[in-house]
């Protein structure tokens, strides 16, 4: 089954991702794919804003983890051309902006893996680092940065 057939079968739309400021959406080099940071965004509203531990839940910052995979596909796509051209996820990187003493980031983070793991299966598991930060821009409770393999 194609990612595409996947995404249907899901209800998800992969939205289409511009940069609004001064960088690329990826950039690759050989056969690895570094994907731009990305937040909770719809379009250019931030959906989801908070600190964990202070102002949002986890379960919240969890939807805000998967929608800014979503928004790392789109990325993905625009470089691409096409999700089918994913061989595997290579590594995740999550920064959640947490209050002072909470330590539960790979709790939110766990949003994006499992999004990943939902669409493109086995392609979907990866590494990961799930850090703590104290501002993200705009007040995004989490950014996402991925490297992905792409097909020969």
């Amino acid at each position: 089954m194609s990612v595409y057939e996947r995404l249907k079968e899901l209800e998800i739309e992969v939205p289409v991702i511009e940069p609004r400021f001064t960088f690329v959406p990826g950039v690759q080099v050989d056969n690895l794919l570094f994907i731009s940071g990305q937040t909770p965004e719809v379009g250019s509203e931030m959906k989801y804003v908070g600190k964990l531990g202070e102002s949002i839940d986890i379960e919240e910052a969890k939807e805000a983890a998967r929608l800014a995979a979503l928004n790392c596909l789109g990325e993905i796509e625009s470089v691409l051309g096409s999700l089918d051209r994913v061989e595997r996820f290579v590594r995740v990187i999550g920064y959640v902006r947490s209050a002072e003493n909470f330590g539960e980031q790979p709790l939110v983070i766990n949003g994006a893996s499992e999004l990943l793991i939902e669409v493109f299966g086995e392609k979907g598991n990866h590494a990961r680092a799930a850090l703590g930060a104290g501002e993200l821009p705009f007040g995004a409770p989490v950014e996402l940065e991925m490297i992905v393999q792409v097909k020969e």
